[in-house]
């Protein structure tokens, strides 16, 4: 939030038969600057957007090897099949121009022909995309209700529990996904049989029973990192000075909580919580790889073994885009909805 200025935060207003100081509280903002920075954002998104696509499809001519060589597997092929193969794929254009001609087939939900399976690459992503998705959406769930429940305990009733909590979240932090999951795998699949081993299951209630465990794997760090953030969050307010006046006033502490510091703490956390969550569109890779569940990430793992660059592309354009998209969404949400935050120059 590059021209958004943060304003301080309102004192406890009149509660109780007791006086509260009004600080700084804004006004409300005008329509023009919330449409004028909204459609900055949405500028600010598309040049990103573009940005991707250009490192997404240069990333097939920075790799070791030519084009045609993928193409081609390597063997030995006629004249006339190499013409072909490059006329196919305009091998003989320039780059800008091969570049253009991808761009304008996206923009069409066109991304090419898979080189191994010889289907649309929009085709074998949509339908492998609906696991990935659910998978990262379960993690937010888990990551969001368990990262902010232990975080707030955590910072409004400090004790052994609270460090004990802490201590372990900030372990968990330090373990690897892939570590993570193949000790849930041992524990709650091999030993336990709670949750199947490897799959993404058939549909309904059994793909959610499948995913359980992949999507605890997925969220475990973040869970413990947005735990950290709310407790710092929580424990930060409630040494603000209009917090204490409101305390030592005669204000009842349940009331002073929730009014006062839920409300300042809650969105820089959730802030960062969704920027959290954007992230575990990239860890999802490992998560499915290591449970098999068939998703985006499996099928660029293997992708990327085969030299399907067509899906490669693809996949990594669609990550980098969602993952933009959330980041933008984010922001825009958090500037509009925050109001001891000024979205321009006239907002005052």
């Amino acid at each position: 939030m590059s021209d958004a200025t943060l304003t301080a935060p309102a004192a406890p207003e009149e509660e109780n038969g007791a006086k509260g100081v009004k600080e700084g509280k804004p006004g409300k903002r005008p329509v023009a600057a919330i449409a004028r920075f909204v459609a900055v954002r949405v500028a600010g998104l598309a040049v990103t957007l573009l940005i991707a696509s250009m490192v997404v499809f240069g990333a097939l001519y920075a790799a070791p090897g030519s084009p045609l060589t993928y193409l081609t597997h390597g063997r030995t092929m006629s004249p006339e099949a190499i013409a072909s193969i490059k006329a196919e794929y305009h091998l003989d254009d320039s780059v800008w121009q091969q570049y253009l001609r991808w761009l304008g087939g996206v923009l069409q939900g066109d991304f090419g022909t898979s080189i191994i399976y010889n289907q649309p690459v929009s085709t074998l992503v949509g339908g492998r995309a609906s696991a990935t998705t659910l998978l990262v959406v379960m993690a937010a769930v888990i990551v969001l209700v368990l990262g902010l429940a232990i975080g707030t305990l955590a910072g409004l009733k400090p004790g052994w529990v609270s460090r004990s909590a802490m201590a372990g979240a900030t372990g968990v932090m330090a373990v690897p996904t892939f570590v993570g999951a193949v000790v849930l795998i041992i524990v709650f699949a091999v030993n336990l049989e709670w949750f199947p081993v490897f799959g993404a299951g058939s549909g309904g209630l059994d793909r959610i029973h499948h995913l359980t465990l992949p999507a605890l794997a997925l969220a475990l760090a973040s869970v413990a990192f947005v735990a950290r953030l709310a407790q710092t969050a929580v424990r930060a307010e409630l040494s603000a000075d209009h917090v204490q006046t409101a305390i030592s006033r005669g204000l009842p502490r349940r009331a002073v909580v929730r009014r006062h510091v839920m409300r300042n703490a809650a969105m820089p956390v959730l802030t960062v919580a969704g920027l959290t969550i954007a992230g575990l569109i990239a860890g999802s890779v490992v998560v499915e790889q290591v449970f098999q569940l068939g998703g985006l990430g499996q099928f660029l793992v293997n992708s990327v073994q085969q030299k399907d660059f067509p899906v490669v592309q693809a996949i990594c354009l669609v990550y980098v885009a969602a993952f933009i998209v959330l980041n933008t969404l984010i922001d825009i949400a958090y500037t509009l909805l925050d109001p001891r935050v000024s979205i321009g120059k006239k907002d005052s």
